[in-house]
């Protein structure tokens, strides 16, 4: 008979944010999304997590959240908007709010994918802003395919609408524990989540 010495499954139990079953996002830790669709991921995860939402976008970007297209994933109100003016402090903002432990979930919107080094970082900032309490999670968006060294997930998600019916491709494709996979996502009403509907990749392990 044989067995395995070796399996997917994490070593320990993680504290998480779970956007479905099958989806969730370890705490206190530096997560990355890419695609068309990224932010859309990003307002999802927002609608899944408690609390404050701080929202880093470089000041020289023209283009801004709509109000009216977050409501069906999360109030805006509950989010806090950091402009900075340099490329530097982009990454320095979500470092040292990560390390305050002061709001539970941080995105970046960044014009680049950032290496291995400020990644590193800012995992151990997560870290270190999980011993103030709950653990915050940390989420970059990236152009185009994504790339970030260093990350714990990577997620691309992109549009597949039908009709008045909206719905996106959600792929995993980087996990430290998880193979990769696709997911078929369709919002049902406002607010209430996403149907998901697995049409790629193996099953997680038990």
């Amino acid at each position: 008979m044989s067995t395995h010495l070796l399996s997917r499954r994490p070593a320990r139990d993680v504290p998480a944010l779970a956007l479905h079953p099958e989806i969730s996002l370890p705490l206190a830790r530096v997560h990355e999304a890419c695609g068309p669709a990224r932010r859309s991921f990003a307002l999802w995860l927002a609608g899944r997590a408690q609390g404050p939402v701080l929202w880093i976008s470089p000041a020289w970007e023209a283009d801004q959240l709509n109000p009216d297209g977050m409501m069906p994933f999360a109030d805006p109100a509950r989010f806090l908007f950091v402009r900075p003016t340099r490329p530097e402090d982009l990454l320095w903002c979500m470092e040292e709010t990560l390390r305050s432990g002061a709001v539970p979930l941080v995105v970046a919107d960044l014009p680049g994918a950032p290496g291995l080094t400020p990644v590193r970082r800012m995992h151990l900032a997560a870290e270190q802003g999980g011993a103030m309490g709950r653990a915050p999670l940390g989420l970059l968006l990236t152009p185009g395919e994504g790339g970030a060294q260093g990350i714990e997930t990577r997620w691309h998600m992109a549009p597949a609408h039908r009709g008045e019916v909206c719905c996106w491709t959600l792929a995993r494709r980087r996990a430290r524990a998880l193979p990769p996979a696709t997911w078929r996502a369709t919002q049902t009403a406002p607010r209430t989540g996403m149907e998901l509907e697995r049409i790629g990749g193996e099953p997680a392990p038990a």
